[in-house]
């Protein structure tokens, strides 16, 4: 019920007060049941298939960081270096700490053999794996990935619990079990590898970081960058592209 939870979440990001323009009960007269529709429809259909929770999760992450057609320069890459990636978030006004927090979001969801297949046969041209790589991963990974094989056997990003939005991501960072290189990366930085290590740690509540309360208020300050209301914004006929 974990995804369920996430599923909520997308929803109400976009009806939480983060800016003064975004509020709940925003249609309360225009339609008085809308964020209560859609909440039951994303419900229903959530019942039928989980994987929709990474769907939208990525699909928010992208509106919220592209504002145009051609955004994939300022989309976070899965080869990128972690300066790279602190420069992207910092861009939107988003700090290390929610970097980590929302990269978290690979709790869920699933990449494709050819976006990893660099990182087991040929990291860096140099005909090897990526030494960063725990050797039980690498083995996992070449099993599903043969080289020069199908590209897009899909391969999941949280190879302990694919399913439940927990901290378990955190844990395989921190023993080389990331499986995207990016992924890896957050343990290179001073920084970031200070949150990973509070969130892979047992403790929880007052005294450490509780991954669902930080994911929650990280998310929605990323619903925040660069809203358009009224007539600057418009409704999509195709939700995954622009009209």
């Amino acid at each position: 019920m974990e995804g369920l939870w996430l599923v909520v979440l997308v929803i109400f990001a976009m009806a939480l007060s983060v800016e003064s323009q975004l509020k709940t009960g925003f249609y309360s007269s225009s339609c008085p049941k809308a964020e209560a529709i859609v909440r039951s429809t994303v419900e229903s259909y959530f019942k039928k298939d989980p994987t929709i929770a990474a769907g939208l999760l990525r699909l928010h992450f992208h509106d919220c960081f592209v504002q145009g057609c051609d955004g994939s320069r300022y989309l976070p890459s899965p080869l990128e270096s972690i300066a790279v990636q602190k420069q992207k978030f910092a861009d939107k006004g988003l700090d290390d700490h929610d970097l980590v927090t929302l990269v978290g979001g690979h709790t869920l969801g699933q990449t494709r053999c050819q976006f990893i297949r660099y990182r087991l046969y040929n990291f860096t041209a140099t005909g090897n794996a990526d030494p960063t790589i725990n050797q039980s991963l690498l083995s996992q990974l070449r099993a599903l990935c043969p080289n020069n094989g199908d590209g897009t056997i899909p391969v999941p990003l949280d190879k302990d619990s694919q399913t439940d939005f927990d901290t378990s991501f955190f844990k395989n960072v921190r023993d080389g079990n990331g499986v995207l290189e990016s992924d890896q990366r957050l343990w290179d930085d001073a920084a970031t590898r200070h949150v990973v290590k509070k969130y892979a740690g047992a403790i929880r509540g007052l005294l450490g970081l509780r991954f669902d309360v930080e994911f929650r208020q990280a998310f929605v300050k990323m619903s925040s960058i660069d809203v358009k209301t009224g007539t600057n914004g418009k409704i999509r006929k195709a939700c995954s592209k622009f009209n």
